[in-house]
């Protein structure tokens, strides 16, 4: 069955300023660079079949998979997609200010950006829905996908129901969630979440 690699990018300079990303964009810190390294360890070491690489266009998405792609054999011979369905999510006039200015979890926001130009819940969750099983769909193997927390948070919460692993785990910088994918279902099964940078 097929695997879908979705990775989280690595820690970044608004990330350690405690700074709402979204769609705008700071670049790795040299941490970020050595979680990238590290992850890109771990994935060398799962074997597997990849056919396909993809990340979100933001820098930091683009940056974290510049270094997997220098350090996994056989990735830099692969097609590279570049998809703005990767994104994170949308947080409107939040982005750019502290955190704590959004009122709740950005990890969980649901809708509280909306009143500010942020995306809402269904939206987010039909894009990545939709744009990781097109992916899947236009790969014959496995598939690599560097994106963002948030909304890696909410695909992941999709498919809990049919999840193989635990599933109260952070998603730290650089970390991997793992899904097998039903191409005649639509259906993604996490069974496995790696956090080989922590």
């Amino acid at each position: 069955m097929q695997k879908l690699y979705l990775m989280r990018h690595g820690q970044t300079v608004y990330n350690t300023q405690h700074i709402l990303q979204g769609r705008c964009d700071s670049p790795l810190t040299d941490e970020g660079v050595a979680q990238a390294r590290h992850t890109a360890a771990w994935l060398r070491s799962q074997e597997a079949d990849f056919s396909c690489i993809a990340a979100s266009p933001l820098g930091r998405a683009q940056q974290t998979l510049d270094i997997v792609v220098a350090e996994v054999p056989g990735l830099s011979t692969l097609p590279r997609i570049s998809s703005a369905g990767l994104m994170e999510r949308d947080y409107g006039r939040f982005e750019g200010e502290p955190v704590e200015r959004l009122g709740v979890s950005p990890w969980e926001p649901g809708d509280a950006a909306v009143m500010r130009g942020g995306e809402t819940q269904a939206c987010a969750r039909y894009r990545i829905v939709s744009t990781l099983r097109g992916l899947m769909d236009g790969c014959t193997g496995d598939a690599l996908a560097v994106s963002h927390g948030s909304i890696s948070k909410l695909f992941k919460t999709v498919w809990e129901r049919n999840a193989h692993c635990e599933q109260d785990v952070y998603l730290g910088n650089c970390c991997v969630l793992v899904f097998e994918y039903d191409r005649d279902s639509g259906a993604f099964s996490n069974i496995e979440i790696a956090n080989p940078a922590s």
